[in-house]
């Protein structure tokens, strides 16, 4: 008995001697120090990592007759409750395809013909309402619960443009396209989106242009989520361009000019309030600035990297290319979506120390991804690719459909633009 006492108190000496320490401290007295469990709570990011790393498929789409790669996708917003939602997908075959969100079973499609469609985006204040650019010089918007296949308006270009992107303002109020280069000319279009149900079948002719800020193709325009006067434009000239379309001409307008040294593919807002903008480049490349440092002496670059699938470890599965970033709000942190030629998608969580590797969601499609669409309502996903399957990925989801289609990868005529420009236009602000 003696022997085991000892053993014991020198058991409870060596396990609980932090503890006994932490007591001493305090001159307390005591006769043995109790164990101590300490839990650790995840991290909003560290939940959000976990739940986009857990997505699974929910639903596929019936393969369409005519297969097409399914470019960008869309999803509206402003159902009212028990409503239907839907999606909208611009295809390679020159159509707008619409299907049910939850079912993903198709609705209709509207034609482009003879011009190729280029984007596809919904209205924010009416979920019925979707706009896409047409090659031929217009913008064409259709109201997918109308039995009329034809456009209720067209937003109508100058005789040389040719739209290859385009967007909404938050407010529904503006529409902006970018067009490619026509000898030395390259434009932003702007016009007045307002009563775009009440005047059917009409064609608007443009507020304005700038034609100053950009000297080659611009790929992508995105509006800002929350400001509708603060558009960014990138373009195969490697230029990012922020402008506050509120101001009387362009030169003022112009707030800031970034330079990623490479062809612009895709681009976007993050951070809070949306004061940071981001690219991704037709070679892989990534770059994120800081928005709000532009008055003061803080450089606005956050992150710049060449070439991301030379910094992000994939261990076996390999990274092929980039899609496009989210910026998940409750998380406040920006990830990447890239992927495959085989059809597995990686989610990527950018940092200012670096990009890594949160997930590879497997098992989904059997080609290159193109184009997807993020929920915040329920933590979704949707996804188009090159092998013409729309997915629908939630967290922890069993896929209903027990068959599953095999590779479907296509022919299209339809190319990823890789020109890669080394701009010598010098940045005018900061």
């Amino acid at each position: 008995d003696v022997v085991a006492g000892f053993l014991y108190a020198i058991l409870i000496l060596v396990v609980f001697h932090p503890v006994v320490d932490l007591i001493d401290n305090f001159n307390l007295t005591y006769k043995y120090a109790p164990l101590i469990i300490i839990t650790f709570e995840m991290t909003a990011v560290e939940t959000v990592e976990e739940q986009l790393a857990g997505l699974r498929i929910a639903r596929r789409c019936v393969p369409s007759e005519e297969p097409a790669y399914l470019l960008d996708i869309d999803t509206c917003t402003a159902a009212q409750p028990g409503s239907s939602r839907f999606v909208a997908v611009s295809c390679s075959n020159k159509s707008i395809r619409v299907y049910d969100r939850e079912t993903l079973h198709f609705l209709r499609e509207y034609s482009g013909r003879p011009g190729i469609l280029s984007g596809v985006r919904f209205a924010h204040a009416c979920d019925s309402v979707v706009f896409s650019a047409c090659s031929e010089g217009t913008v064409k918007c259709w109201d997918v619960r109308s039995a009329t296949r034809k456009p209720v308006q067209v937003f109508s270009g100058y005789p040389s443009n040719v739209f290859i992107s385009f967007d909404v303002s938050c407010s529904d109020l503006i529409v902006c396209a970018g067009t490619e280069k026509v000898e030395k000319d390259t434009f932003l279009v702007f016009w007045d989106a307002r009563g775009i149900t009440d005047c059917a079948s009409t064609t608007k002719e443009p507020l304005g242009v700038y034609s100053e800020s950009h000297n080659d193709d611009i790929t992508k325009i995105c509006f800002h989520p929350v400001e509708p006067n603060l558009v960014v434009s990138g373009s195969t000239d490697g230029l990012v361009n922020v402008f506050d379309i509120n101001k009387d001409n362009e030169d003022d307008a112009l707030i800031s000019t970034c330079n990623s040294d490479s062809s612009v593919s895709s681009l976007g807002w993050s951070g809070q309030d949306y004061k940071q903008v981001y690219c991704m480049t037709h070679d892989e490349g990534f770059c994120w600035w800081d928005m709000a440092q532009l008055d003061t002496e803080e450089p606005i670059t956050l992150l710049h990297v060449l070439d991301v699938r030379e910094s992000v470890c994939t261990e076996n599965h390999g990274l092929h290319y980039l899609v496009g970033g989210l910026y998940h709000e409750r998380a406040g942190k920006l990830f990447l979506i890239g992927g495959t030629s085989t059809g597995n998608i990686h989610l990527i969580s950018c940092g200012t120390d670096g990009l890594s590797l949160v997930g590879t969601l497997c098992g989904g499609h059997s080609a290159t991804v193109r184009s997807f669409c993020w929920s915040p309502t329920d933590e979704s996903l949707l996804t188009g690719g090159e092998d013409a399957q729309l997915l629908l990925w939630k967290p922890g989801a069993v896929e209903r459909s027990l068959t599953k289609k095999a590779s479907l990868k296509i022919s299209s005529s339809v190319q990823k633009r890789v020109r890669v420009h080394h701009t010598s236009l010098k940045s005018r602000k900061k």
